[in-house]
C-alpha cells in the first residue's frame, strides 16, 4: 500500500510518502514541505498548494491519501487556513479517483507513538525508528505528513475489516 500523508497548513503543507503494510517494514519513498508566502492573497496561495499536491500525486502514484483532521483551534484564523488546504489535498485526491482517510492528530500520535499525547519530538523521533532514518525529517510538517500516512498503513486493515462488517449487517437486516 503507498499512502501519500498531507500535514494540511497555509503557509507548510507537509506532505509524505509511505509504502507498506501493517505488520512488516514500511518505507518512506519521499517527504517535503510545500511552501507559500504568507504576504500572497489567500486564493493564490490555495492554487500553490494544488499545484504541489498535484505534483506529489503525480511523482508518487499514492492507491490512498491520508489528511489530517482539521480540529478546533482557539486561532480562528490558523483552522482556516488548515480547514482550506485540507480541502485541497481532499479535492486533488477525488479528482484523481484516491480514496481519502481522515485521522485526528490523537489517533497519529497514537499509532506512531503509543500515546496520543505525544509532543512533536517524540513523534518525529519515532518516524525515524519506525522508518530507519538517520535523522528526524524537518520541518515538523514533513514529519507529520510521513505520521499521517504511517498511522493510515497501520490502521486501514482494521478500518476496512470494520466498514465490511457494517455493510453485511445493514445487508442481512433487508
Amino acid at each position: 500500500m503507498r499512502v501519500l500523508g498531507v500535514d494540511p497548513g497555509l503557509t507548510r503543507c507537509g506532505v509524505g510518502v509511505v509504502e507498506g503494510m501493517a505488520g512488516r517494514a514500511l518505507t518512506m519513498r519521499g517527504v517535503g514541505v510545500i511552501r507559500t508566502p504568507a504576504d500572497l492573497p489567500v486564493p493564490d496561495r490555495l492554487v500553490l498548494i494544488e499545484r504541489g499536491l498535484e505534483s506529489w500525486l503525480e511523482e508518487y502514484r499514492p492507491e490512498y491519501v491520508a489528511v489530517e483532521r482539521v480540529f478546533a483551534q482557539h486561532n480562528v484564523r490558523t483552522v482556516m487556513g488548515t480547514a482550506q488546504a485540507s480541502a485541497v489535498a481532499m479535492l486533488c485526491a477525488a479528482r484523481r479517483g484516491l480514496p481519502v482517510a481522515l485521522h485526528t492528530p490523537s489517533e497519529v500520535k497514537a499509532a506512531v507513538s503509543g500515546s496520543g499525547r505525544a509532543d512533536k519530538a517524540q513523534v518525529g523521533a519515532m518516524v525515524t525508528r519506525l522508518l530507519r532514518l538517520d535523522a528526524p525529517p524537518k520541518p515538523a510538517d514533513a514529519a507529520d505528513a510521513l505520521a499521517l500516512a504511517i498511522c493510515h498503513i497501520w490502521r486501514a486493515p482494521a478500518t476496512n475489516r470494520l466498514q465490511q462488517a457494517v455493510l453485511a449487517a445493514k445487508e442481512s437486516r433487508t
